[in-house]
């Protein structure tokens, strides 16, 4: 039997029926082993972990910092959109980075980079300091979805993509629970400055990178030679650019809508004390965990589309229950099922964009029509708040995310989808299974 038939200890995807007696493998065709795939996994996850940890720090310091700069709460939020306008910024200069040198360096460099930011935030003597340290946070920010997700994608199984998906992208949900811990436990003994000193230890992840993370098998075949090159290529796929756009800006109205003023809305609009709003936060990013997993999961037997669409209809649905209720328990029930479906939706989006992007810019054009979508729906905190004064809260915010949900779900549905694709283009020297068979090992 030729060599070429015994299996490679970074490839465990296999079938048995396409060659007799023999192990035929499909899928990413790299020199990484399992340990380096999870590492890089790993890696990517506490990236984003990190990173939305230090973003949502400041939602639970809304009142806190509005008290000690002597501005206005909206003038705190005002911040909030001030950190997601820069983003695009940073997916455009760590995501060509990415495609241009490799997925490790740029990620190294972007999570020291905003802990950094973050670490001095806690030092901050006025709004304007504070100010100028958030939006350079959000550059920081920008950077770091693009490039993790590129190289958890690239390195994941092919049939382990979508749960892999869901896992990085709940990241993003721990990163908040971690944030409302902090809430709970660092502000009211170390007060709001400690807060954002902690949020600058991430930086130590880098270390982990350097010496764990082996670079992306899939960018070494992609590799493209110069910057120009890179933004030519990006920009001849326009359309799908277009429509990535579209469908992030609404998924960003969809996430920070239900996120970012939540807290705010039980603490004015229903009376709950601050260590409460803490536990909820803590309940329903849990279920904002478990939503991003199972919908992962849901998505490579299903599909993108269809399972995105099925967690935005739980949402939809717990919409009552999240905003409306008189009980405080059903508050907590509704919220947590809002925010299964809303992330459930979110933890499909690492996969499904990276495979729809093409290789040759897979670290620039799904992070920057991402961040590009965060720009456009920069101002979600700021209309909501709006809405809040002429509709009151309940109002301004349900109505806002209804209308969000409804047209995510045209433009999920107009879309394709590529969930069959392999990242790497080096194959076996075998005969190749049947399309049914390969189907079947997806």
């Amino acid at each position: 039997m030729p060599s070429t038939l015994q299996p490679n200890s970074g490839l465990d995807i296999y079938d048995r029926d396409c060659w007799p007696y023999a192990k035929v493998w499909v899928g990413t065709a790299s020199g990484m082993t399992r340990r380096d795939r999870w590492n890089a996994v790993i890696a990517s996850y506490l990236g984003w972990t990190l990173d939305a940890f230090d973003f949502f720090i400041l939602i639970f310091l809304v009142d806190t910092l509005a008290a000690q700069f002597h501005v206005s709460k909206s003038a705190i939020i005002g911040t909030l959109t001030a950190t997601l306008a820069t983003r695009p910024l940073g997916a455009v200069v760590f995501g060509l980075l990415a495609d241009r040198y490799g997925r490790r360096g740029p990620l190294m460099a972007n999570i020291v980079f905003f802990s950094l930011i973050e670490l001095l935030c806690g030092f901050s003597p006025n709004y304007s300091v504070f100010l100028a340290l958030r939006i350079l946070y959000g550059i920081g920010m920008g950077g770091e979805w693009g490039v993790g997700a590129s190289l958890a994608m690239e390195s994941a199984p092919k049939r382990l993509r979508g749960v892999l998906s869901g896992a990085l992208q709940s990241g993003y949900s721990m990163g908040y629970l971690l944030a409302a811990v902090a809430a709970r436990v660092v502000l009211p003994t170390l007060g709001w400055r400690a807060m954002f000193w902690i949020g600058g230890l991430p930086a130590l992840l880098a270390l982990y990178i350097r010496s764990h993370v082996k670079e992306s098998e899939a960018w070494k075949e992609h590799r493209i030679p110069t910057f120009r090159a890179a933004i030519e290529t990006a920009a001849s796929h326009w359309k799908l650019f277009g429509y990535l756009v579209i469908m992030m800006t609404l998924m960003v109205c969809l996430s920070h809508g239900t996120q970012d003023l939540y807290p705010d809305f039980l603490r004015s609009a229903r009376g709950a004390t601050g260590s409460t709003v803490s536990y909820i936060a803590i309940v329903y990013n849990i279920g904002a965990i478990i939503g991003s997993l199972a919908f992962g999961q849901f998505s490579q037997q299903f599909g993108r589309r269809k399972s995105m669409t099925a967690a935005l209809l739980l949402a939809l649905a717990a919409i009552p229950a999240w905003i409306f209720s008189k009980s405080m328990m059903v508050f907590v029930i509704g919220a947590f099922l809002l925010q299964a479906g809303v992330q459930g939706a979110w933890g499909i989006v690492p996969a499904h964009i990276n495979e729809l992007s093409p290789g040759q810019v897979r670290g620039l054009l799904p992070g920057f029509a991402y961040q590009v979508g965060i720009l456009f729906a920069a101002g979600t905190g700021t209309i909501e708040y709006g809405l809040r004064n002429r509709f009151g809260y309940s109002v301004a915010l349900a109505g806002f995310e209804i209308v969000t949900i409804v047209l995510l779900l045209v433009v999920v549905n107009a879309g394709t989808e590529r969930r069959y694709i392999d990242f790497s283009t080096r194959l076996p020297d075998l005969t190749p299974c049947s399309s049914k068979d390969e189907r079947a090992l997806q």
